[in-house]
């Protein structure tokens, strides 16, 4: 086949570009601003517990809440995109959810605390999905995978820049005679609805509607996306339940799941630890806190240039899951600063863990299976960050300490290390694999 045959048409690719540059700005900040509201709890467990009385049992089990509300919508949030187009529905979403950020400064008892959080859930549910189907809607195949890489570096500058930045804000704790926690979801809050209304003037549902693209780039575009959602839906469709008892899924799925206890019960419990350290204050536990997240990014872009091509990712997603398995063992040793650095290695190898993770789990599902396939993985995998947070709770309610929580993660991903070797491994080319490897990892950044 010729390159002229195979070439993409100017005409699209001018759309294409076009898209990137106006759209996906705005998408970044919203997922940015997405994972800061998500994980902004993890700063002010302390003043929970002396202002509203939440324990570190309740604590635990509402910092987890919010994803079974998540998991429970996730599906009926993607089907109303669809009614609804993104523009609508992802700008309600990120109101709602900056509506629940702001009620949660007037907490002031455990049950609302367990509510809210679990209502953050339902309002999120369908974003960082949403986002994924609204590529589908705009792109075709051969472009979506570097939009989706562009979309999940939302996700990694979002653990760098929540400490930092929520630590600030609580820096204004007395200020008009309100604590600095409550300052900080109100703030945090009115940002989001703010920027919510913001990406209901630039968001555009289809691709007709687009002022900025002329009528030679809105056919071409059209064109190409639909081609390839016509090939999509003439793949056979399989069943939820006969995916469940598929091996490489409960394979996938299992090894998801000590991989998401870890990554969420560092986000969820890094900033009380570091808190342990003492004389600190909320804006210094902040930047420490967004320590472990640089290291891990700067890891995990690292690692990609180095693997991207390798034949079998398998080897290296075990080193991963035993650098995370030793982070968390060490930090269970010594002063809180050598914790910190503990943990340090645990973010870096749960972060390169799951860069490794989606394409070569991508590559071991047949390709009948993959796409539902894989999005089991993610709902049910996810759940890792109910139980991760919920157990650390109740572990240091019980216990005095995180000791126990910690060595439970150390097991988790030596256990997930015995289940990568399960993992069927399949070669599917580079240049196929390039560009679903971005966009299959994009669905792992913030599920």
């Amino acid at each position: 086949m010729s390159d002229a045959a195979t070439a993409i048409p100017e005409a699209e690719q001018r759309a294409v570009g076009k898209f990137l540059r106006r759209m996906l700005p705005i998408l970044v900040l919203m997922l940015l601003v997405n994972q800061m509201d998500r994980t902004n709890v993890g700063f002010v467990q302390n003043e929970l517990r002396a202002d509203v009385g939440v324990s570190a049992t309740a604590y635990g089990l509402g910092a987890g809440l919010f994803f079974i509300g998540y998991a429970l919508f996730e599906v009926p949030s993607n089907m109303l995109l669809e009614r609804f187009g993104a523009r609508v529905w992802l700008t309600r979403i990120m109101i709602t959810w900056g509506a629940v950020i702001v009620a949660m400064c007037f907490i002031h008892n455990v049950w609302m605390f367990y509510g809210l959080r679990f209502l953050l859930g339902v309002a999120e549910a369908g974003f960082f999905p949403g986002v994924l189907l609204y590529f589908t809607q705009w792109l075709p195949d051969s472009s979506r995978g570097r939009a989706s890489a562009i979309f999940l570096g939302g996700s990694a500058t979002a653990y760098i820049v929540t400490g930092p930045i929520t630590g600030a804000l609580l820096e204004l704790h007395g200020a008009g005679g309100i604590a600095g926690w409550r300052w900080m979801f109100a703030l945090e809050g009115a940002f989001s609805i703010v920027v919510g209304f913001i990406a209901g003037f630039f968001l555009v549902s289809r691709i007709q509607d687009a002022k900025w693209l002329t009528r030679e780039e809105k056919d071409a575009l059209s064109e190409a996306v639909a081609r390839d959602k016509e090939a999509r839906d003439r793949a056979p469709s399989v069943s939820r339940m006969k995916l469940l008892f598929h091996p490489q899924v409960a394979v996938l799925t299992a090894v998801f799941f000590a991989m998401a206890l870890t990554g969420y019960a560092i986000t969820f419990w890094l900033p009380s630890l570091v808190e342990e350290i003492g004389g600190l204050s909320p804006f210094q536990i902040g930047l420490l806190s967004a320590i472990p997240w640089i290291c891990a990014v700067i890891a995990m872009y690292t690692m990609s240039h180095f693997t991207d091509r390798a034949p079998d990712r398998r080897p290296y997603l075990a080193i991963a899951l035993v650098l995370s398995a030793i982070g968390t063992f060490l930090a269970t040793l010594g002063s809180p600063w050598f914790g910190l650095a503990a943990l340090t290695l645990a973010a870096v190898g749960g972060k390169c863990a799951a860069t490794l993770f989606w394409p070569m789990a991508q590559s071991g599902l047949d390709l009948k299976i993959a796409a539902p396939g894989l999005a089991l993985v993610n709902s049910i995998g996810n759940l890792g960050g109910f139980v991760s947070p919920t157990l650390f709770g109740y572990l240091k309610d019980t216990t005095g300490s995180t000791t126990g929580g910690l060595y439970t993660l150390s097991a988790a991903s030596v256990l997930a290390v015995l289940g990568v070797a399960f993992v069927r491994h399949t070669s599917r080319g580079p240049r196929a694999g390039a560009g679903d490897r971005a966009g299959v990892t994009g669905k792992t950044a913030v599920s």
